[in-house]
């Protein structure tokens, strides 16, 4: 069992509870995401016993994040929104040079690429003109219909997710269903979460296996557009100009802390790589 999985996990599963906060990105910042699509396929196909190592302690994180956090991340997102929004800014931003690193675009790029890197940009930005609804009354008991809408949702969430750039629970709210989600977590309501679970799961499936073989046949292309998401979605997460000295002061420190993190498993992760090569 690979159990540095568990406090991986724990992370992905903080940021998949906040609206713009993509689950993909993070997994970039602690250098997993190649093996995460792998390992996904891989769940699925002959071997499946080889993944469990990997996926079993980052599921176990993710879900206790999820469970115990989702009251907290309501909290802070309501009393301290700004500050929270640019301790992910400070992620966000901190993840862009480790994807630089990977696509080299001065080797690789040429004009169609950081065409297709704006128009990714362009799309995701655009996303913060957008204001869902985000009082909607959450579902508590299913129904048929109710269970294929929330299932879907699900579905659509998850593929999201692994894309860095894009917000599974963005996509929630949406849908208008991110109130429901978090109500389900907070109460543990046990049939919401596995409908939206199974949805989820079908999704990671379909996502996994569809980036992994655009990584692999299109490196350029896709890179170009997973950083055009990257850089869009900070148009997302940005809540607005901050007022105030003793906001902009904790959005200040937060920023460099969430910038901090990024260099911080950045340096682990080559450390990690030095002594495997040794």
């Amino acid at each position: 069992m690979e159990w540095k999985n568990l406090y991986r996990g724990f992370i992905m599963g903080i940021s998949d509870l906040i609206p713009g906060v993509s689950g993909g990105t993070i997994a970039v910042i602690l250098g997993i995401y190649d093996r995460l699509l792998d390992a996904i396929s891989g769940f699925f196909s002959r071997r499946w016993k080889e993944q469990l190592g990997f996926l079993i302690p980052l599921a176990v994180g993710m879900g206790t994040a999820l469970l115990l956090l989702s009251r907290l991340i309501e909290f802070l997102l309501t009393n301290y929104h700004e500050p929270t929004q640019f301790f992910f800014i400070g992620l966000i931003i901190g993840v862009i040079p480790l994807m630089l690193k990977q696509a080299q675009p001065k080797k690789n790029f040429g004009s169609r690429h950081y065409i297709i890197l704006a128009i990714a940009a362009i799309l995701i930005a655009s996303m913060a003109f957008i204001n869902p609804e985000k009082t909607t009354e959450p579902i508590t008991s299913l129904s048929v219909l109710s269970v294929i809408g929330l299932f879907f949702s699900g579905w659509l969430a998850s593929m999201a997710m692994l894309l860095p750039g894009i917000s599974g629970s963005f996509i929630l709210l949406l849908l208008g269903v991110y109130s429901t989600a978090i109500n389900a977590l907070s109460t543990l309501n046990i049939p919401v979460i596995l409908v939206i679970g199974l949805g989820a799961v079908v999704g990671f499936i379909g996502s996994s296996k569809g980036i992994k073989y655009s990584l692999s046949h299109f490196p350029h292309i896709t890179y170009a557009i997973i950083i055009g998401l990257i850089i869009g979605s900070l148009f997302v997460v940005f809540p607005g100009m901050v007022t105030g000295i003793t906001t902009l002061i904790l959005c200040l420190i937060t920023f460099v802390f969430g910038l901090s993190v990024t260099m911080l498993f950045d340096s682990e992760k080559k450390l990690t790589k030095g002594k495997t090569n040794k």
